[in-house]
């Protein structure tokens, strides 16, 4: 036995006597914490869950377009509230870009909600964010007022399809040529409707037939995309039409859904932001107000 596990000899006897059992047991049954903590630190290190592999391509798409409305947006305050010239931004050019961070958005979106659990409750805290904002404008800008934007869109393009999970689940049973069927009549009714908010029906700016004027008589359908007379919203996107190209990015990508390689989150500034763009979008406005107001108090604006 060790020296230090000896039990202590009395006066006049010869080391290694009998070994005082009693104090042998109460030390033996003592933990030995300065093993125990590092077994600790690594069993909870083992047992921490591995992030959840991510369709990257899904979060690089929608990191450009978050740039891109960045950018956008910025352009918006600098020529609206800053009296910066570009007559183009109210222009073809304006209206182009806009549409197409819209468009990827809602169809990033849409594809989106073949991933992930809990699609009802993700759209009713979408949902809650678009409110919040509803509620802030009201308050500080009643002028530039978000009544029934791109982020309450999301919001309840969510809800439905969660609504509707079992009956698209049968469709995606049917197989690629199903999907790409129900991917297909989406657009085309999304192309079709896409003027219901201005009254007509076509083949997007192309009006084929007008809608009746009593249809746009109340005041409470414009979620639905029939504006009532006094109706007024900066940011307006109504589930007709939108709720079809929603639809289409989420029948579209499940064509192609088994193709796509699944991974650990990236690091890269375009992925980071992809998997944060709720957070950002709720932000960015009062940041780059603030950032302009301050480039105006320097003289550089």
């Amino acid at each position: 036995m060790a020296e230090g596990n000896k039990a202590p000899s009395a006066p006049g006897a010869r080391q290694g006597a009998v070994p005082n059992t009693a104090a042998s047991a109460r030390q033996s049954d003592r933990p030995n914490t300065a093993s125990a903590a590092p077994q600790a630190i690594r069993r909870t290190a083992e047992q921490k869950p591995a992030p959840r592999p991510r369709a990257r391509v899904l979060d690089v798409a929608r990191g450009v377009s978050l740039l891109s409305m960045l950018a956008y947006h910025t352009m918006f305050d600098l020529v609206a509230m800053f009296g910066v010239y570009a007559p183009w931004y109210f222009g073809l050019p304006g209206f182009l870009w806009q549409q197409s961070i819209c468009w990827t958005f809602i169809l990033v979106s849409g594809a989106s909600m073949r991933y992930g659990g809990r699609p009802a409750r993700r759209g009713l805290i979408v949902f809650g964010c678009a409110m919040v904002l509803t509620v802030a404008t009201l308050a500080v800008m009643p002028d530039m007022l978000v009544a029934f934007g791109v982020l309450h869109f999301m919001g309840a393009g969510m809800l439905f399809t969660a609504a509707l999970q079992k009956p698209f689940a049968r469709l995606t049973a049917r197989g690629t040529a199903a999907l790409a069927t129900a991917a297909g009549v989406s657009f085309l009714l999304f192309a079709a409707l896409y003027g219901v908010p201005g009254g007509y029906v076509g083949f997007f700016g192309l009006p084929l037939a007008y809608l009746p004027d009593a249809l746009y008589s109340t005041r409470w359908l414009f979620w639905l995309g029939l504006p009532g007379p006094s109706f007024y919203s900066s940011d307006y996107f109504p589930l007709v039409p939108w709720l079809f190209l929603f639809w289409t990015g989420y029948f579209a990508f499940a064509c192609v859904k088994s193709k796509v390689r699944l991974g650990r989150p990236g690091k890269n500034p375009l992925e980071w932001a992809g998997r944060h763009t709720l957070p950002i979008y709720m932000a960015h406005q009062p940041v780059i107000y603030g950032a302009c107001l301050l480039l105006q108090r320097l003289g550089v604006l």
